[in-house]
């Protein structure tokens, strides 16, 4: 069942993965295109530990996959959830008792959907492309019983290829040599073609391990902004992590905020799996994706013309809607100053239609902190299809539009141009002279402009709305054009 919230479409839904390391459950609600994560949980189950010794399910991690999946299932009753999916990986795939394991889950109410090596890969993709549109490069997904290679650009799957270089039977290759991972790696890379041709490329990094290794790089290196999503490694600090994460340990890995303690183990494996494809595949940058399997799942069940929608666009609108004093206006917001910036490159428009949807979202906060309220949601919200640099960007927008502010804010986390920064804050002052002008009623914005000469910024008003020209309007317009480096102006019009 879809549901209407403020004019923008959603639905609540559920993705159950039951990898070989894990089973999770992650429940979604909000805008069908870009759902925010509403509950989270997982199992280390374990179902792939015991596969390699005799080729099933161990009985322990068998109760205890089945134990998870019952709760999860009285959960997705309980949340009223309009749709759930059950998928299964390598393990159960693999396992000799695999059907046995699924039969148990059909009678729990589950209809589980048992994904080929083929299908893992693609879903993969489609979540890395889901929130990354533009991704080119080949994604790496690394479970606890496989490795995913995906070919993905121009917002397509190319070749796929599923690998038994899963994070619990990396241990046991090692242990048969220093040199044997990399030799079996590079000749199952070669066999599927990857080396002949998919070379120099960037890798985009999925799965829990990998995620952890990067948690791991940006504590060390004291990333400023601790968004995972799109968080670039650097490629000597990729090269890195194995002798690093041997360095350190353990106990001194423990302490490593919101690093899953459950993955400590197998990190060291993940980090020479990830040092040998960087070798292999001659990697030219290290991306990190948020999305994965389970965001493919829902991708991959969306209309066409969803899937087209912009996820950072979607996400915040939904967001914006949410917070709207009176009726989500963000789109006319943008319209509204569109004339002062109409030269500006697609990237840039889209980042300034995003903060316009968001201006709205700090409002009812204490006054004294609306500014870094308004931040805070640009740097931190749950966003697709941005990297780091892009939420500062919308950032710097949203706390000019709030503060008033003519200069960056304050830490800004990463290096950013100055002429992306003083464009920010040119139209967080735009965003504010149009907040404080209309009080957030659409109607004024419908039928009031700014006009842009080539010596002034003119607000002009319909002769029934002249009286909202008041001194804080004036201050405001004074302002935005004074950043413009212009004279302003208003005029009432003849209608």
């Amino acid at each position: 069942m879809t549901r209407k919230s403020a004019g923008v479409e959603t639905v609540r839904t559920a993705i159950i993965d039951i990898g070989s390391n894990s089973i999770r459950l992650v429940a979604y609600a909000g805008a069908r295109r870009a759902p925010a994560v509403v509950f989270n949980e997982k199992v280390m189950a374990g179902l792939g530990k015991s596969l390699s010794d005799d080729g099933r399910i161990g009985d322990k991690a068998f109760a205890r996959g089945i134990k998870a999946l019952d709760r999860f299932a009285t959960l997705c009753d309980e949340m009223r959830i309009d749709s759930v999916t059950c998928v299964a990986t390598a393990a159960v795939r693999e396992a000799s008792n695999g059907p046995e394991f699924i039969a148990a889950a059909n009678r729990l109410g589950l209809d589980v959907r048992l994904l080929s090596g083929a299908d893992e890969a693609e879903i993969s993709g489609l979540g890395v492309l889901s929130s990354i549109p533009d991704a080119d490069g080949i994604v790496a997904d690394l479970g606890g019983g496989s490795l995913e290679l995906v070919r993905v650009a121009k917002g397509k799957i190319g070749r796929t290829s599923s690998l038994p270089f899963g994070v619990l039977r990396l241990a046991e290759i090692r242990g048969h040599g220093a040199k044997e991972l990399e030799r079996r790696v590079k000749a199952a890379l070669a066999k599927e073609g990857w080396t002949a041709k998919e070379r120099g490329l960037p890798l985009f990094l999925v799965g829990g391990s990998l995620r952890s290794l990067a948690r791991v790089d940006m504590t060390l290196n004291k990333h400023p902004l601790p968004v995972m999503h799109h968080h670039e490694i650097p490629l000597d600090s990729g090269r890195k992590l194995s002798r690093v994460l041997a360095h350190l340990g353990p106990e001194r890995l423990a302490k490593i905020p919101d690093l899953s303690f459950s993955r400590i183990p197998t990190l060291g494996d993940a980090a020479a799996l990830l040092s040998i494809l960087m070798r292999q595949l001659e990697t030219s940058r290290l991306i990190v994706s948020s999305s994965g399997l389970r965001e493919g799942v829902l991708y991959q069940a969306l209309p066409k013309a969803v899937r087209k929608q912009d996820p950072l666009l979607a996400a915040v609108e939904a967001q914006g809607a949410r917070y709207a004093r009176f009726s989500a206006n963000g789109r006319l917001l943008n319209a509204w100053i569109e004339p002062m910036f109409a030269d500006e490159s697609a990237l840039a428009h889209k980042l300034r239609l995003a903060a316009c949807l968001l201006s709205d979202v700090a409002w009812s906060a204490n006054p004294s902190f609306r500014a870094e309220h308004g931040l805070e949601a640009a740097l931190h919200g749950n966003w697709g299809g941005i990297d780091i640099t892009g939420r500062v960007v919308m950032g710097q927008a949203l706390y000019s539009c709030y503060s008033g502010a003519t200069k960056p804010f304050k830490g800004i986390p990463v290096s950013v141009s100055e002429d992306d920064i003083r464009q920010a804050i040119r139209w967080g002052l735009a965003m504010r002279l149009a907040q404080r002008l209309s009080g957030g009623i659409s109607d004024i914005l419908r039928r009031s402009q700014l006009e842009l000469g080539e010596e002034s910024v003119t607000l002009v008003l319909p002769r029934d709305l002249a009286g909202l020209y008041g001194e804080a309007v004036e201050r405001r317009l004074r302002q935005f054009a004074d950043t413009m480096k212009l004279s302003y102006a208003m005029r009432v019009s003849a209608a």
